[in-house]
């Protein structure tokens, strides 16, 4: 996995409403954020499943920073 992809992805996060980050489960949180990779820039085969693999092992602290985002909208 490249730095960019890397950056492009935590960029998406961050830019992304808490409510989609939360609300959706986990299989569909990843397919989402892999989708919206790819729209941005083409990925093959193997770039996306490692991709996709290192959005699994991050959805816990996706959904963390999440969270926190949701409280500092909530209470400033």
């Amino acid at each position: 996995m490249t730095p960019l992809m890397l950056r492009q992805l935590w960029s998406l996060i961050e830019s992304t409403q808490v409510n989609i980050l939360l609300n959706l489960d986990d299989a569909s949180l990843e397919q989402w954020l892999l989708n919206q990779v790819k729209s941005n820039c083409p990925l093959n085969n193997d770039e996306a499943s490692v991709l996709n693999a290192y959005i699994r092992s991050k959805l816990s602290l996706i959904r963390d920073l999440a969270q926190e985002r949701q409280m500092v909208e909530l209470f400033g």
